[in-house]
């Protein structure tokens, strides 16, 4: 799809735009989620909520449909009653998630040494503060 204005964040730098989109707070939680199997709406915001935060039904409903824009989620509305839709992640979603899973992975291992280097700033940052 053709971008209609030149000066938009999009034509300006379509990478940054989609790398935003992946590492978003949601983004990230709902590609990780995804990687196991697809989820219907409610259960998909269950799981990302049980990260620690609660997402609201906006939030998520916009998460989604930017990461089906760019073609990393599948939405698939069922015809039946109730409505059933389902989110997976496409091939290009499941490339995608993987990476930001390893992502996570290495912030989880690595945790310590932030925060040691952390400690280490704020140190010498308050002494240079009081001398």
């Amino acid at each position: 799809m053709a971008v209609s204005n030149p000066e938009s964040p999009e034509a300006m730098c379509p990478y940054r735009l989609v790398l935003e989109h992946v590492t978003s707070r949601w983004g990230v939680l709902v590609l990780i989620t995804l990687l196991d199997r697809p989820h219907r709406f409610s259960e998909l915001r269950r799981a990302v909520s049980g990260f620690g935060r609660s997402v609201s039904e906006k939030m998520l409903t916009q998460t989604l449909q930017t990461l089906e824009r760019d073609g990393l989620v599948h939405r698939d509305a069922k015809p039946v009653i109730p409505p059933r839709v389902d989110y997976s992640l496409t091939n290009l979603g499941t490339e995608a998630a993987q990476q930001v899973r390893s992502l996570a992975l290495w912030t989880e291992r690595r945790m310590g040494a932030v925060e040691e280097a952390r400690e280490v700033y704020d140190t010498r940052k308050a002494a240079a503060e009081q001398g």
